[in-house]
């Protein structure tokens, strides 16, 4: 990790130490949007870092923000982080403009289609998305559309005359779906979308982020099982000296750097040409991170019993987030799927060189 790296995550780590506290959690799942952190997030620039220093960004490596993303979701921070940096990529490719507020972006599901239309000088925008990460909280909506000629970037400043379905996850983090029925846009709302941008390759990134997200919501749930283990009490010793425990909190101990490599492994792709590979390796990110996400959850519940499910106690805050991201951006069995196709497309002869090629 180079020196650069490692003091940015330090930075974020102290930020988020302070100001992602579980009192800002609980109340972000009632509603008020923790401008506070958001506030303290924006000024350290990283949100809109990845883009060029002509657009407000610092032209920051994209391995670097996603190792920001790890680190807040080992804090659980109840905002818009991925989305932001998702949505800051999409619209300053296609020169829209990119707001230093919260934004989100979609689809973000894969059957979802939005439909631009020509309306005089302006447009009109008919779909569906669905599940949007907090749309009606956001300050800019940047969304991807079919339009007459091909993909299309779209930016809404606001909710106004769009039929919104609030929703939440079982994280408690708000997901809207909007609906749109011809909605009338400004001709300067949208713009042809910009190179290495495109459907697939939100789709992509952004399961990636939930991917790298999970990881660290899983370090810290594997550090809140061990500290607890060593802490709580029965016949006389802690629970971490019986030999079960021990067992069990090793192979969530494993699980976790599985999907730390693989987070890596998806991490890595990005630099690659090659867009077939690097859906292969974010696949197999998506994947291997979902599933050491339902095992790390049912082991640190077991271990903690009753109490790790109140609301009281933090892990909740980590496994309901696991539970939740897993499925966000494509769920494993869409994902294992297209590592299958991958694999199966290229042939027998290709598996082997395939996994130990790098």
């Amino acid at each position: 990790m180079r020196d650069e790296t490692r003091m940015l995550l330090d930075s974020v780590g102290r930020l988020f130490e302070d100001h992602c506290t579980k009192d800002v959690a609980d109340k972000a799942e009632t509603g008020t949007f923790p401008a506070a952190l958001w506030h303290a997030v924006s000024e350290t620039g990283v949100p809109l870092a990845a883009l060029p220093e002509s657009a407000g960004g610092a032209d920051a490596e994209w391995s670097d923000l996603f190792a920001v993303l790890r680190v807040a979701g080992r804090f659980a921070a109840p905002i818009p982080l991925a989305e932001t940096m998702l949505a800051a990529w999409v619209a300053s490719a296609a020169g829209l403009e990119v707001s230093e507020q919260p934004m989100s972006v979609g689809p973000v599901r894969a059957d979802d289609r939005l439909t631009l239309a020509r309306d005089g000088n302006g447009w009109r925008l008919t779909g569906r998305a669905s599940r949007l990460p907090w749309a009606a909280q956001a300050g800019r909506i940047v969304l991807l559309a079919d339009g007459p000629d091909g993909e299309m970037a779209v930016a809404l400043d606001s909710v106004a005359g769009i039929d919104v379905a609030p929703g939440r996850n079982m994280a408690g983090e708000p997901r809207d779906t909007l609906t749109f029925a011809g909605v009338p846009l400004a001709g300067d709302a949208v713009a042809p979308i910009g190179d290495g941008v495109d459907r697939a390759a939100l789709y992509r990134r952004g399961a990636l982020a939930r991917a790298v997200l999970m990881a660290g919501a899983m370090d810290r749930a594997l550090d809140t099982a061990v500290t607890y283990a060593g802490e709580r009490k029965q016949f006389g010793r802690p629970i971490a000296k019986f030999q079960a425990v021990q067992q069990q909190l090793a192979v969530m101990a494993g699980q976790v750097a599985a999907a730390g490599a693989a987070a890596d492994a998806g991490i890595e792709a990005l630099s690659l040409d090659d867009p077939a590979m690097q859906e292969f390796l974010i696949a197999s990110a998506k994947t291997r991170v979902g599933d050491a996400a339902t095992l790390a959850s049912e082991i640190a519940h077991q271990v903690h019993g009753a109490i790790g499910f109140t609301k009281e106690y933090s892990l909740q805050l980590s496994t309901r987030r696991l539970w939740s991201w897993r499925d966000e951006f494509g769920g494993e069995v869409e994902w294992a799927a297209r590592v299958g196709a991958f694999i199966c497309a290229r042939g027998a002869d290709a598996l082997w060189p395939t996994l130990t090629d790098g």
